[in-house]
């Protein structure tokens, strides 16, 4: 079984810009989300895509199942998704022995500014740049699940 340990936080300023080592362009939608678990298909640049099912529990940690799909077959389950694609540019930063994955939303959550980090364990301490906010892993407004059902433009 796969955990993901992820804490996410809204990023208060640009200072994070300097330092980006990587960015892309992420395109991604739902195939469902039953309070359960959540199905989805990302498209990660040109060349890769997944499928991914996690458990839909609020928390630091979630099962995680993601599997390589031909991005042919994900364009095509696009089509059949459950509410908006997300779409959004992905930037990294590293910062010690950690990489912030920070989120650029554009269409219809445009506006929206995310910084993630992946620990190995739930009580795993790191240092918090100071262009990060607001803790925000526990609202679910904010998972990508939902934010394809009720964009962050709409609040």
């Amino acid at each position: 079984m796969a955990i993901e340990i992820e804490r996410k936080f809204r990023v208060i300023d640009s200072a994070w810009m300097s330092s980006v080592t990587r960015k892309r362009c992420i395109r991604q939608a739902y195939l469902t989300k039953n309070g359960r678990v959540s199905v989805r298909i990302r498209i990660d640049g040109e060349d890769r895509a997944t499928l991914t099912i996690k458990t839909a529990q609020p928390g630091v940690s979630r099962q995680e199942y993601e599997y390589d799909i031909p991005v042919t077959d994900a364009e095509e389950l696009l089509e059949l998704r459950d509410g908006a694609v997300i779409e959004k540019t992905r930037h990294e930063v590293p910062i010690g022995d950690l990489v912030w994955e920070i989120d650029v939303f554009a269409g219809e959550n445009s506006g929206l500014v995310i910084a993630e980090v992946e620990l190995v364990n739930d009580d795993q301490e790191f240092r918090r740049p100071p262009w990060v906010g607001e803790e925000i892993t526990h609202d679910r407004r904010f998972y990508n699940a939902d934010l394809a059902k009720h964009p962050f433009g709409s609040w």
